[in-house]
């Protein structure tokens, strides 16, 4: 028995060294249950995990054992998954599930919320995703109007940083100064955060609707942070916590905004394996229909689609039972007798009599 006991520390001490950054719940409803363990989820599989606790299906089946099957019938109305790059771990809260991540690669939440607009199609869900670019910050996708007013370029949020109910005026900065661009920068990110909880509190109709909602946020100030400083500075020290704590009240302010029927996880990420380019795209733009192979010179097959085999079914089953259906009702029209089956005859007939 002590020598089991001996060999699950060591192993899981092995695994928690293999893999360093982490995959962290921090909040969930009783609908979505994510069992305790250190079973590592592959970082290209994080979408997917994503999407399955949403309750839509993924192209390819999942085998990991972290996230169980949960209530079928009642759904979250709200994900919010944070992206923080820079850093291994954060100090939030012990009463949230943590993972560790194999082979930590960029990802996003594009098919999670192509999936969410196609499915809600008639309705306005939220789908909000952030992330930085040459211009700091950029909105990608569709999101609802109420969230136009964001700050996102870097000139709107050096004024919103400066303005009286900034966060700036009620941060404790400590080693971070207010003259310093790097440190403007990081603060800027917790500033889209606190402006993200406060639009959805003078909005509470949105996180009440049937259509669930979608926040993929990715931070990347406390990596500058650690550049321009050095990751054993007094400066990244201050802003690992201050980025620790206005994370744990943004969770806070979400999962109570959504009445306790939210996600709110927390990827934390030292560096990635190989950049994700992306195309930025309007706040507010119509996501674009992309064809497979168009006019392709190779004459190469389209990609296989794999709701193909349920199309394929449902317009089989669908036709042979109008061609069943045809064929009875022919079969009773060829051999009806005018005289006593048709009420038309009948109606005649007795007309004439009465005459």
């Amino acid at each position: 028995m002590a020598k089991l006991l001996i060999l699950s520390i060591v192993t899981a001490s092995l695994v928690a060294g293999a893999f360093s950054d982490e995959f962290m719940v921090v909040k969930s409803p009783q609908s979505v249950v994510f069992r305790e363990g250190s079973w590592p989820i592959p970082g290209d599989r994080i979408s997917d995990v994503v999407a399955l606790s949403m309750g839509f299906s993924v192209e390819e089946d999942l085998t990991w054992p972290g996230l169980a099957v949960g209530n079928l019938f009642h759904r979250p109305r709200a994900t919010i998954l944070v992206t923080v790059k820079g850093v291994e771990k954060l100090g939030l809260s012990e009463f949230g599930s943590s993972y560790p991540i194999e082979n930590a690669v960029p990802f996003n939440l594009d098919s999670v919320a192509n999936n969410v607009h196609s499915s809600f199609s008639e309705e306005i869900p939220v789908v909000l995703q952030m992330a930085p670019n040459e211009e700091r910050v950029y909105m990608v996708g569709k999101a609802n109007s109420v969230f136009e007013d964001l700050s996102v370029t870097l000139g709107q949020l050096r004024n919103r940083l400066f303005q009286d109910n900034s966060m700036l005026n009620s941060l404790p900065l400590n080693s971070l100064s207010r003259n310093n661009e790097v440190d403007l920068l990081f603060l800027s990110e917790l500033q889209v955060l606190h402006d993200i909880a406060s639009l959805l509190s003078r909005h509470k109709h949105l996180a009440k609707d049937h259509s669930p909602d979608l926040y993929s946020l990715e931070l990347s100030g406390l990596e500058e942070i650690g550049k321009r400083y050095g990751e054993e500075s007094q400066q990244f020290q201050d802003a690992s916590q201050i980025l620790a704590d206005s994370l744990q009240k943004f969770a806070d302010e979400m999962y109570k905004l959504y009445g306790g029927n939210a996600i709110v996880e927390v990827v934390t990420v030292k560096t990635f394996d190989t950049p994700l380019v992306r195309k930025s795209r309007s706040i507010l733009e119509a996501a674009q229909v992309q064809i497979s192979n168009p006019g392709s010179p190779y004459n190469l097959a389209y990609e296989y689609n794999y709701d193909y085999a349920v199309v394929f079914n449902i317009i089989l089953w669908l036709m042979l039972a109008l061609a069943i259906a045809l064929i009875v009702i022919s079969y009773n029209l060829w051999n009806m007798d005018p005289g006593y089956d048709s009420i038309i005859y009948r109606m005649t007939n007795q007309k004439i009599r009465m005459d």
